[in-house]
Formats: C-alpha cells, structure tokens, sequence
C-alpha cells in the first residue's frame, strides 16, 4: 500500500509539527528532548523528499485531524493521548513503557524487540469473556421470560433468538474491529516499510532516540540500530514495535476473530438454554439456574487466572453479579407479566 512523494512530504511535515506539540505538553524533559529529536529527524527526512519533488509544495498545513489531536494532548499529556498519537503516526510511544522488570534493555540487535513476543493469553483472556458475556445475557433474557409466565417451548424461542442475535452481534463487532485495526496497522507498517528503504540511516537514529530516552548510551544505541537495519525484515518489525507502538503479530484474521467471538457468546448461551432444548419440561427452568450458577462460578474461577486473585473468590463475585442480573430481569418479567395479563 504504497503513497505518493508529496502525500510523504506532507505526512513528515505534520509528523514534524505534532511532535513540537507533543514535546511541548511533555513535562519529562528527556522525553521532550527525544519528541524534538525525532521533529527534527522528520523535518530532515521532509527535506530529502522535497528534493525528490524538485522542492518543498506550497500550501502546508496541518490537517484538522492533527489539529485536534495536539489539542487533546494539550489537555491530557501525551501519555494519556497515546493511543490518538499510535493512530496519527506519532512515534517514540514505547518510551512510555520504560524498563520492564524481568526484561533488561537491548544490547545488541539479537536483543531488539524481545520483551513484546507474548503468547496467546490476550486470546484465552477474549474467549472465557465472550463465554461469560453469552452465559450471562442469555440467562438474563430465559429469566426475565420465566418470569413473565411464558411457556418452556416460548422460553425455549426466545433463548434460541437471544443466543443468535447476540452471538452474531458479537461476531460482527469482533469483525469490524479487526478488519478496522488490521487496515490501520497494515497502512502504517506500508508507510514505514516505504520511509525505511529510502532513508534507512535516520530511522536508525529515531530508533536509537527512543532506546536514549529508555535508557540506553546514546552511542551504544546508534551502533545497535545501525547494525539492525541492515536486515530488512528485523528492522521494520523492530520499528513498528518500536516507534509506531504496534505488535505486527497482532494481525490476526477478521474472519477467525468473528468465528471465535461468535462461538465464545454461542458457548455460554448455550447452558442455561440446555435444559428447555432437550425436554425438561417444568423442571427445565431450576435446572437452568443451576447450569448457569456453576458456569457463572467457573468463568469467574477463570477469570482469577488473569487477576491473580484467588479462584474461590472470583467465582463468588461473579456468581453474585450473575445472581443480581438474574433476578433483576425475573423481576421486571414478572411484573410484565402482571401488567399484560
């Protein structure tokens, strides 16, 4: 996905002029120094295109897009503004991370990059919410029927309803949002896949600015980013990790994303929906809350392995949220029911 010299320029330009902005509204002074350092990087690499274009094009100014974000930054700091800034191609948003414990910083290039390869736990964390999200809105909506006096086989329809209608909401959020992520960081790598073959030496020295402001000898930092972009493939990872803050590993598929979300919420809406699908006849509804309290406290004892809180505890908290939804809408079915009678 390539883009013109001039639409470059301009992208350097307003790169150059976010930064001034950002370094302005920086109360850490080395972290201002490096925002300034990196303006001045852009405004050099402007500089190169403009010969490409035979000279600077008349007319720059910041887009409104640029001009709102400095001013949310203004008024945030540019730490609580960093996602705005990832999306605008503001880089340098790793310094921000700092030194993780566990993970000293780079020493040579083999080092680069090493703290962001993470596992799947983002994945699993995603499914037992999405089987959370289905146990809980279905279980709602079956009580809220209930108790509204409705028959198991209407009980039966509208959980089947609720489960397709929310499974296929989710799958279709999910969807969106991927394919909107996926878009924006594919259009960022492009424009820093572009930047890296025609002036490989100044994003080395953006590049080593950041691990500076991290930390790292400024010399011993330029001679690790140096020897980086001599290999291609390693060095655009690296920047884009690096300097635009994205984790190129993260382009995952829109269309597994879907399929996942859909059955993750089709998981969970599925338990208390049992029962009244396979017959119970009066004693489906107890069995159903029963279904629904031990997956309510399972997904809950789930969750803890993220929270690092104890499993007994977080299946009690979450069976007590679950406990409160559901006997909410029981109530509100059952005084519609009265009310309609």
């Amino acid at each position: 996905m390539g883009t013109s010299p001039d639409d470059r320029w301009r992208a350097e330009k307003e790169a150059a002029w976010l930064y001034e902005r950002v370094a302005a509204a920086e109360p850490d002074s080395t972290r201002r120094a490096t925002f300034l350092e990196l303006g001045r990087a852009a405004e050099e690499q402007a500089e190169i295109l403009a010969g490409d274009l035979g000279g600077a094009p008349p007319g720059f100014a910041p887009s409104r897009r640029a001009r709102l974000v400095a001013s949310i930054v203004r008024r945030l700091g540019p730490h609580r503004a960093r996602p705005l800034l990832a999306a605008i191609k503001v880089r340098g948003l790793s310094m921000y991370d700092g030194p993780v414990a566990g993970h000293a910083m780079p020493t040579s290039v083999e080092g680069i990059g090493v703290r962001h390869r993470r596992g799947s736990g983002g994945t699993l964390r995603a499914a037992v919410f999405g089987v959370n999200d289905g146990l809980v809105s279905n279980t709602s909506l079956i009580l809220g029927i209930a108790g509204a006096g409705t028959a198991p086989s209407g009980v039966l329809l509208a959980g089947v309803a609720g489960l397709l209608a929310g499974a296929f909401s989710m799958a279709a959020g999910e969807y969106i949002s991927m394919k909107s992520q996926r878009e924006l960081f594919e259009y960022q790598i492009a424009q820093e896949r572009d930047e890296l073959e025609r002036y490989p030496e100044e994003e080395a020295e953006e590049l080593a600015l950041i691990y500076a402001a991290r930390g790292v000898p400024l010399d011993q930092a330029r001679t690790i980013t140096l020897a980086m972009v001599s290999d291609h493939d390693k060095a655009l990872d690296t920047l884009a990790r690096e300097e635009l803050g994205l984790n190129p590993d993260d382009l995952g598929s829109p269309w597994r994303a879907a399929a996942s979300s859909f059955a993750a919420f089709a998981g969970g809406a599925i338990v208390p929906l049992a029962p009244f699908a396979l017959g119970a006849g009066t004693r489906a509804l107890p069995i159903a809350i029963a279904a629904a309290a031990v997956g309510l406290a399972a997904v809950g004892a789930a969750l803890s392995l993220f929270s690092g809180r104890g499993a007994v505890r977080g299946g009690l908290r979450m069976l007590a949220v679950g406990a409160l939804a559901g006997a909410a809408t029981w109530g509100i079915g059952q005084l519609l029911g009265v009310g309609l009678s």
